[in-house]
C-alpha cells in the first residue's frame, strides 16, 4: 500500500476542528463552467515545472485580498472533476501569502500518491474545494485563501499568523471516472435482477420474485474499453450490494460518497471470479451463491446462507491508497 503524505495527513486532522463544514459542492457534469469561475489570480506568481512534479513558485508577495480566489496556471485536456465524490490524485504545495515561504506539500512521488476528491478538500478548506470543482486532469491551479477561509485551526497548526493568507498550488494529476463508461450490453434478463440508474450513475436493483440462481451468474451491463482485470489486481470500484431474499441493500460505496479500493485476492470468491477478465469502465451484475460469498455463517450485515447481488462499476486498476 502507498503512504499518505505528512502534509495531507496534517490537513486531514484539521477537519475535526472545522465548524460548519459544507456537505460538498453541488455540481454535476454539464453544469460545470470553469472558464467563468477562474479569476486571473494566476498572474500573481511565476510558476514553472511539469504537472505532477514539484513546481518552482515565485510569489509576488504580499498576496491576499478580501475574498478567496483561484485561477488556472495550466489547463489540462483530460477527464473533468464533475462529481464531488470523484476519486483523483492531487499533488499540492502550500505557501505563506505574506512571505512567499513554503509551508507544506505532498511528496510529488508516485509511490506516495493518495486518492482524494473535491468533496474531501471541501471539508478541509472549502475554498480548496471551490478551486478544484470541474478542473480537468493535467490542470495546475493557483488558489489564494484568506485567513478566515483557511481557518484558525489550520493557521495555528501550520504556525501561521492569524492574518496570514495562504497560497496553494494544486496539480490535478489523475482523474478517475465516477461511474461506468462504455457501451450498453444486451442480456437475457429472465430470472435476473433489473438494474436502473440515476442521473449520476448510481444503480438501483430490483430483485425478481423467483428463486435465486444456484451458480455464480455474471452479466456485463456496460462494457468499458479499459484494461482487463486480473484476479490479483487492486481495483477502484463503485458498488451496491443487495441481499436476494430480503431485497435490501446491505452495503454501498455510493452511500459513503467515495469509491472503494479492493484487492481482488482478498475478497469473497464470487467477487473475485465475477470481476476477473472484466474491463475498466464496465458495469457488472453479479449474483453470488452463499458458498462463494459468506457461507453458512454469514458476516456483518449478511445473514447465513445468503445469496448476494452486486452491481459493480470498475473505475480503475492499481489505484493509490485513499487519503481518507
Amino acid at each position: 500500500m502507498r503512504k499518505t503524505s505528512a502534509a495531507l495527513a496534517t490537513l486531514a486532522l484539521a477537519v475535526i476542528a472545522l465548524t460548519g463544514c459544507a456537505a460538498g459542492p453541488a455540481y454535476q457534469g454539464a453544469s460545470c463552467d470553469r472558464a467563468t469561475a477562474s479569476s486571473g489570480v494566476e498572474d500573481l506568481a511565476n510558476i514553472s515545472g511539469e504537472i505532477g512534479t514539484k513546481p518552482d513558485v515565485e510569489l509576488f508577495t504580499p498576496v491576499g485580498g478580501e475574498s478567496s480566489t483561484f485561477g488556472d496556471v495550466v489547463v489540462g485536456d483530460g477527464r473533468a472533476l464533475t462529481s464531488p465524490s470523484q476519486s483523483a490524485v492531487f499533488e499540492f504545495s502550500l505557501f505563506s501569502g505574506k512571505t512567499g515561504e513554503p509551508i507544506a506539500g505532498t511528496a510529488y512521488d508516485d509511490e506516495q500518491a493518495s486518492l482524494a476528491s473535491v468533496g474531501y478538500w471541501e471539508q478541509i478548506v472549502p475554498a480548496f474545494g471551490a478551486a478544484l470543482e470541474c478542473a480537468t486532469e493535467g490542470t495546475r491551479v493557483l488558489s489564494v485563501v484568506t485567513p478566515d477561509d483557511f481557518g484558525a485551526a489550520n493557521l495555528q497548526g501550520f504556525g501561521l499568523d492569524a492574518d496570514e493568507p495562504v497560497v496553494a498550488v494544486f496539480d490535478v494529476v489523475k482523474v478517475f471516472p465516477s461511474r461506468a463508461e462504455g457501451s450498453l450490453q444486451y442480456n437475457d434478463a429472465a430470472g435476473m435482477p433489473t438494474v436502473v440508474r440515476a442521473a449520476d450513475g448510481r444503480p438501483g436493483v430490483i430483485v425478481p420474485d423467483s428463486a435465486a440462481p444456484t451458480d455464480l451468474t455474471v452479466q456485463t451491463l456496460i462494457k468499458g474499453d479499459g484494461q482487463k482485470v486480473a484476479e490479483d489486481d487492486s481495483i477502484l470500484v463503485n458498488y451496491t450490494g443487495v441481499l436476494w431474499d430480503e431485497r435490501t441493500v446491505f452495503d454501498s460505496s455510493w452511500d459513503r460518497g467515495t469509491a472503494a479500493t479492493f484487492d481482488l485476492a482478498g475478497v469473497i470468491p464470487g467477487f473475485t471470479q465475477g470481476l476477473t477478465g472484466q474491463t475498466v469502465g464496465s458495469q457488472v451484475l453479479l449474483v453470488i451463491p452463499a458458498e462463494l460469498g459468506y457461507g453458512e455463517e454469514g458476516g456483518g450485515s449478511v445473514p447465513a446462507n445468503a445469496t448476494l447481488v452486486f452491481v459493480v462499476d470498475i473505475l480503475g486498476i492499481d489505484p493509490p491508497a485513499s487519503a481518507q
